[in-house]
């Protein structure tokens, strides 16, 4: 696992990397696909952070 994929990031901060990312509040239901230099959305549930999923593909 890279380190990207243990960091947690919070609403509002710039995304490190694109990729897909899960929400921490543990349903394992939500989630948003962000790209890298734009901003995290709000959390649509009551977790606190995004979490790396799933790196976008590099071309």
């Amino acid at each position: 696992m890279d380190e990207d994929e243990d960091e947690h990031f919070k609403p509002g901060q710039q995304v490190p990397v694109s990729g897909i990312y899960a929400c921490d509040c543990g349903q394992g239901h939500h989630w948003s696909t962000d790209v890298a230099g734009h901003t995290f959305p709000p959390l649509p549930c009551p977790g606190s952070t995004w979490r790396l999923q799933t790196r976008a593909h590099e071309q």
